[in-house]
C-alpha cells in the first residue's frame, strides 16, 4: 500500500505540467485562513498545525505515534501534499491499531439482535449497509450533544438533541465542504479560468456535495451549446435570406430606398422582427380594440382562403 501511495504521489509531482497548474494557485495565507474559518488541509497548508484529534485528544489517538502534517504556502501544492502525507499518516494508525488487537474470540451484538425476528424492518439493506438510519442498539439519552470530529475534509460538527430514544429528536450536521468553499471567490480572483476547477479538486479532493454539481452544471452547459449554434445558425440564414431578397427587390425596382442596403442591411430584418414583438404590445387608445387584435388574422385567412381554389382550378378551365 506504501509503494503504491508513494508511486502515484512521486508521479504527479515530478510532472512538469501539475507543478505549473497547482504551484502559486489560490495562495491562503494563516491569518486569513482562520478568519474565513477553514479547517482541515485548508487550514493546515497555511502553517496553522490545528488537528481536533491532537487538540481535543477524543478516541484513542494519543495512544498512536503520529504527526499533523501541514505546510506553510498555502497555495493548491501546499493543500495537495498535505492530503498525500495524511495518506501516509493515516496508513500508519491503521497499522498501529492492527497490531493492538488482541487475538481471541468476538461477539457482534447487531447479530443478535437481528436474528431476533426474521422480517424485521432493521434487516433492510437501508440500515445494515447504507447507513441512512441508525441501528436499534444505539440509543441517545435525553440531553443536548455537541461533537466535532476531524474528517478528511476539516471540521465535522454534529449536533443533536435526545429523548430517549432511538431517533434524535433534533439533530443538525456542519459538514467542512462549503465552509471551506465560502473562500472560492476570494482564491479566484486574478487567476485564469481554467484554475477554478484545479483549486476546488485540490481544496476538497474527495468531495462529491461540490464537485459532482459543477460537473453536471458543465455538462448541462455543453448540452445546450449544440441547441443554442443551431438556433443562431438558423436565424443568422434568415436575415441573410432577407438581406438578398431586398437586395434582388431593389436592383429589379432600380430605386434608393429602405430595400437597397449595404452589408449592414442584414440588421434590418432584425430590426424589423424586434419592432413587430414590441408592436404586438401596443394598442391604439381610440381605435376598436377587438378589430385590431382580429385584423391580423382575418387577412391571413382571407390569403389563405383564395390559395384554396388551387387544387380546383384544373377543373375551372
Amino acid at each position: 500500500m506504501n509503494q503504491g501511495k508513494n508511486i502515484i504521489s512521486k508521479a504527479y509531482y515530478a510532472e512538469s505540467f501539475f507543478l505549473e497548474r497547482v504551484e502559486g494557485v489560490g495562495i491562503i495565507g494563516g491569518e486569513e485562513a482562520i478568519n474565513w474559518g477553514l479547517s482541515g488541509p485548508m487550514l493546515r497548508a497555511s502553517g496553522i498545525q490545528w488537528d481536533l484529534r491532537k487538540v481535543d485528544h477524543y478516541e484513542c489517538y494519543d495512544e498512536f505515534d503520529w504527526e499533523v502534517q501541514w505546510q506553510k504556502e498555502g497555495d493548491s501544492l501546499a493543500r495537495y501534499l498535505v492530503r498525500i502525507s495524511e495518506m501516509t499518516e493515516s496508513i500508519k494508525i491503521i497499522q498501529q491499531a492492527l497490531e493492538g488487537i488482541s487475538g481471541g474470540p468476538y461477539e457482534n451484538l447487531e447479530v443478535r439482535r437481528f436474528d431476533r425476528t426474521r422480517d424485521s424492518e432493521w434487516n433492510d439493506f437501508e440500515y445494515r449497509f447504507i447507513s441512512k438510519k441508525p441501528s436499534p442498539t444505539f440509543e441517545l439519552s435525553k440531553q443536548e450533544l455537541y461533537v466535532r470530529v476531524e474528517a478528511p475534509k476539516g471540521e465535522l460538527v454534529i449536533f443533536m438533541i435526545g429523548d430517549q430514544s432511538v431517533f434524535p429528536w433534533r439533530w443538525k450536521i456542519s459538514p467542512p465542504g462549503f465552509i471551506n468553499l465560502q473562500i472560492l471567490p476570494q482564491l479566484v480572483k486574478r487567476m485564469k479560468l481554467a484554475d477554478i476547477m484545479t483549486i476546488l479538486e485540490i481544496q476538497a479532493i474527495n468531495s462529491f456535495s461540490i464537485s459532482e454539481p459543477l460537473k453536471e452544471a458543465y455538462g448541462l452547459i455543453w448540452l445546450l451549446v449544440p441547441i443554442f449554434t443551431l438556433v443562431l445558425g438558423i436565424t443568422i440564414g434568415v436575415l441573410v435570406i432577407v438581406w438578398l431578397e431586398r437586395q434582388i427587390s431593389a436592383g429589379i425596382q432600380q430605386r434608393i430606398g429602405p430595400e437597397y442596403a449595404g452589408p449592414l442591411g442584414i440588421l434590418q430584418a432584425l430590426a424589423d422582427g424586434t419592432k413587430l414583438l414590441f408592436k404586438e404590445d401596443l394598442l391604439p387608445s381610440r381605435g376598436d380594440i377587438r378589430l385590431f387584435s382580429i385584423g391580423p388574422s382575418i387577412a391571413v385567412i382571407s390569403i389563405l382562403l383564395s390559395y384554396s381554389v388551387v387544387p380546383l382550378a384544373i377543373a375551372l378551365f
